[in-house]
């Protein structure tokens, strides 16, 4: 059920980050956070088209959404591409009877402990960039009413990455979409780096990473990047000559 309770304070926070040169990445994993908490759901993915029109994942509440969006891109299967090929919500989903329709997909996601998922559009006008994922381990129902307020944080979304930006020009949406792709590539490459380095979780290293970024006023792919520089440079200085 959406807590109907923390919607204005939700949206309130979503709207606080609509500023010139916002942080895209934080910003899409500050969202998958909110949707996960609104709705209860166990796990929320979201991924972006890059500029070829394939998804990818941009951004997690936790590591098991990322796990069912990448488990999706690798099937070719799954309710967020449907959701993003039809530019329409896919809800209610019952993974358990879902066999049919996902036949690689609801399965794995079954033995990872989901039974239920919910895809949402990130759409402009008649174009879909993206979707949003929600995974839950029980038999979660929305009602119409509690699609729409999804729905809205989803629109919010596609709102904040397309801002200051002309929406009749494609390139230049593609353009800032590729630029989150690439930050998240770099990001990742931290993560990995981090979690080996101190011997903590992805999940760990990343709130790592986020916490230096706002810490220093920054942008976390900078951070990332600089954290990944100072890291090669630590190798190079043990290598012998």
């Amino acid at each position: 059920m959406i807590s109907i309770e923390r919607l204005t304070d939700v949206f309130v926070e979503v709207a606080d980050t609509l500023v010139d040169d916002f942080d895209v990445i934080d910003f899409l994993h500050h969202l998958t956070g909110h949707a996960a908490s609104i709705s209860g759901s166990d796990a929320v993915g979201l991924l972006l088209a890059d500029v070829d029109g394939q998804l990818q994942c941009v951004a997690s509440s936790n590591e098991s959404g990322r796990m069912l969006e990448l488990l999706q891109l690798q099937a070719h299967e799954g309710p967020c591409l449907d959701c993003y090929l039809s530019r329409a919500p896919v809800v209610n989903a019952d993974l358990t009877s879902a066999g049919d329709r996902w036949p690689v997909f609801a399965p794995a996601a079954i033995a990872a402990g989901f039974h239920s998922v919910h895809a949402f559009p990130m759409r402009l006008r008649d174009r879909a960039i993206g979707a949003l994922n929600l995974f839950g381990r029980a038999g979660v129902q929305f009602t119409p009413e509690e699609v729409r307020v999804v729905q809205s944080l989803a629109d919010i979304a596609t709102i904040a990455l397309l801002q200051e930006r002309d929406l009749r020009r494609a390139e230049a949406v593609t353009e800032q979409l590729q630029g989150a792709l690439n930050s998240r590539i770099v990001i990742e490459q931290a993560k990995g780096a981090v979690a080996q380095l101190e011997g903590t979780s992805p999940s760990e290293a990343f709130q790592l990473l986020r916490s230096r970024a706002r810490a220093s006023r920054r942008r976390l792919a900078d951070v990332a990047a600089e954290v990944l520089q100072r890291i090669e440079r630590h190798r190079d200085s043990d290598r012998p000559p």
